[in-house]
Order: structure tokens, then sequence, then C-alpha cells
């Protein structure tokens, strides 16, 4: 997920407004829900705002629950706090939650406290980063995001969209279906090229290891060499068994 790309509203409601697909997407998997359209989900009809955010609901539990334990280097949070910041949202006393965990209710009073100032500093930065960067309007010699589940956090992810346009030119015979002609050395050039090829699979889907070769073989002859890179760079997962992978 690109945090950088969504607004606070966005992140707040778990689906934003794609003026290409005219329609509303969900954060979390990118489906999509086109405006003008009726979606039927339990035996009620929906417009396209209303069904995003019933299908939030029902397939992911709920944006807060998304959020909370999303699995990205951006969720500070640690499982009490999660479990804290959960409590507060059921409107629970301050009591009742000190009781259920086990501490005093001026615990709960001083986290909750820590939580708003939290807010506050986080705010405060945001207001100062849209000022100086422009909000989501960003130059074409912005760095390029790094993907949430990214293994590690060095010089090689420091790309410019100059740059990252360049690779792909450079190594790709193709970009639509990709096609890859060369499998780089530099590890700057294999992030960029692991990136592209992440793109051809969908995030919530479970593929076999079968899958995941046919995916790569269309793209490029050494099979092997990208299905281990991808899972080094964080892009996909496995179980320990290898029957089945995921995009991270």
């Amino acid at each position: 997920m690109d945090y950088l790309s969504l607004s606070l509203d966005d992140l707040k409601s778990g689906y934003r407004f794609d003026s290409d697909k005219d329609a509303f997407v969900c954060i979390h998997c990118e489906k999509s829900f086109p405006q003008g359209q009726v979606f039927p989900i339990a035996d009620a009809f929906y417009d396209a705002e209303h069904a995003v955010a019933r299908h939030i609901e029902a397939e992911h539990g709920g944006n807060l629950r998304q959020l909370l334990h999303s699995d990205t280097k951006y969720n500070t949070l640690t499982d009490n706090q999660k479990e804290l910041l959960s409590l507060f949202r059921e409107r629970a006393p301050d009591a009742e939650i000190a009781k259920k965990l086990n501490v005093t209710a001026s615990t709960i009073r001083r986290q909750k406290f820590a939580f708003r100032e939290k807010a506050k500093q986080a705010r405060l930065y945001l207001a100062i980063f849209e000022q100086v960067f422009g909000g989501n309007d960003m130059s074409k010699d912005d760095i390029v995001p790094i993907h949430d589940q990214a293994a590690y956090y060095d010089d090689r992810y420091v790309i410019t969209e100059e740059e990252r346009a360049s690779v792909l030119k450079t190594y790709f015979a193709s970009l639509d279906p990709p096609v890859l002609k060369a499998f780089p050395p530099k590890e700057k050039r294999k992030v960029v090229i692991l990136t592209k090829i992440a793109e051809q699979f969908k995030p919530g889907c479970e593929y076999t290891e079968k899958e995941v070769n046919q995916i790569i073989k269309a793209i490029f002859e050494d099979v092997p060499a990208i299905r281990r890179y991808l899972i080094m760079y964080g892009f996909l997962e496995r179980t320990t068994d290898g029957a089945k992978y995921w995009k991270t």
C-alpha cells in the first residue's frame, strides 16, 4: 500500500476514488466498484460507495482491524497498544478496560493521553510535510515508494522515478505484458525489475508453486532465480513447505 498516495480520508474509510476507472477501490485488496452500477450484497442492493464499505466489513473484518494489524514497517504499534485502541473504539469505560487488562484505571488514562499526544505530533508533521512537498503532488524526481514488506531498508531503495523509467526501458523488451531481456547484477536495478514483476501477482490471492512458475516463465526464462529474489526481497511469501505463495 502506497500510504503517500492516499489521503487521510482514504485511510480512515478504507477505500479511495479512482477517477480513471470512475470507481471506488478498496485500499486493502484493490477490488473496484464502478459508479453507476448496483451491487447485491446480503439480500440488499447498494450503490458503489456503500458497496465498497460493505465489502470492507464483510471481507476484511472492518477498516480499523486492517489498519491496526497491517503488516507494514509503518505500523509501529505494539500488541498491547492495538488491543487498547480496539477497546477504546468500543467505547468501553476506563475502569472496565483496566479490569480486563489487569491494570489500574490511571494507567489506561495515561495511555489514552499518550495516544492523543502522538496524534498531535503526527498532525503537525503532516501539515509541515504537505507545506514543503505539496501533499501528494510529487515531482518526477521524487523517490519511488518502498513496498510495505521490503526485506531491506538501504540505498538500494533510493530510486527516483526517472531512474525507474530508465531501468524498465533498458531491461524490458515489453512492459505490457512484461518481458524481461536480462536480470541485472546491481541491487538497485533488481528492485525496480522485481517490483514490476510483482505487479503480476494479485493481493489477497494464493498461488501454488506451479502457478508462480507459470507467471514468471512468461516474463523471464530463469524462473528459480526470479522466484528466489521475489521472496528474498519480500515481494512474495510462502509456506514452509512451499505449497502456497502470496503477495505481501
